[in-house]
């Protein structure tokens, strides 16, 4: 999967996005640090061992780089930037019975906005699975040649 670059300066405004999402019940904010055990399991439980490890390492970070979307007290979707590395968006996702709904958008761009507030003028997605989304909602292009990138030879254990 290749990475794609997102220009930050041009993004589309979040207030709307975060709006409609409290409208229908879903608050979207920064994880706070009590938190982290509850998030990290949620992100082990539902999406591995890899991004679990990058969403401690983004909860761990000042300010903390993890955003959750949450419904009835209950973690639905996250998104991370400044992981595995600086300027880099993700990992990201939402509880496959719960997408189309709008909350992936509200977190990337949550993320983004972040990003760009913190001085960043543009933001790389690393390894970018869902391209398609990622061009529309954000004007993201794929970077040629950047797959595997800097996950080359990424340590993936017996389970992975």
């Amino acid at each position: 999967m290749p990475d794609m670059l997102v220009k930050l300066y041009e993004l589309p405004p979040l207030a709307p996005l975060i709006e409609g999402q409290r409208e229908a019940g879903i608050d979207i904010r920064r994880a706070l640090a009590p938190e982290k055990i509850y998030v990290v399991n949620w992100v082990l439980r539902i999406f591995g061992k890899l991004w679990a490890s990058e969403t401690d390492v983004a909860i761990n970070n000042h300010p903390v780089s993890c955003f959750i979307a949450v419904e009835n007290e209950r973690i639905i979707g996250f998104g991370c930037y400044d992981t595995t590395r600086k300027g880099f968006f993700g990992p990201t996702g939402v509880d496959e019975t719960l997408r189309k709904r709008g909350t992936g958008k509200a977190l990337l761009l949550a993320c983004l906005h972040a990003m760009y507030e913190q001085g960043y003028g543009y933001a790389i997605i690393g390894a970018a699975g869902p391209t398609d989304f990622y061009t529309k909602c954000v004007g993201a292009t794929i970077i040629e040649n950047s797959s595997p990138g800097i996950y080359r030879g990424l340590l993936r254990g017996e389970t992975e």
